[in-house]
């Protein structure tokens, strides 16, 4: 289950509301990063995201170190805190911007 959101434009994806920074991305972002996000919303442990394999969940070092990821496509990314069987400051991120 998703408990909070690192950033406004995340939180709008997920409530499907388009915001100025959404109507940025590219249509099929927005409709696999909704997917991912239904996907994260809806796991009771971390585990249940090992599944499918496309999502290739790691748990992310340095800087990100503590938190784990979900891809959405080849550039970006789900990047989520994972605590007490919940997502926390779950942000879309450019992992290679």
């Amino acid at each position: 289950m998703i408990r909070s959101f690192g950033d406004r434009r995340t939180e709008a994806l997920f409530h499907g509301q388009m915001s100025r920074d959404v109507g940025r991305l590219p249509s099929d972002l927005v409709l696999a990063t909704f997917r991912k996000l239904d996907m994260l919303n809806a796991a009771a442990h971390l585990q249940d995201l090992r599944s499918p394999p496309g999502n290739r969940l790691e748990a992310l070092k340095g800087d990100l170190k503590g938190r784990y990821s979900i891809r959405v496509n080849d550039r970006w990314r789900l990047v989520f805190r994972w605590q007490q069987d919940a997502a926390w400051d779950v942000t879309l991120m450019d992992y290679h911007g």
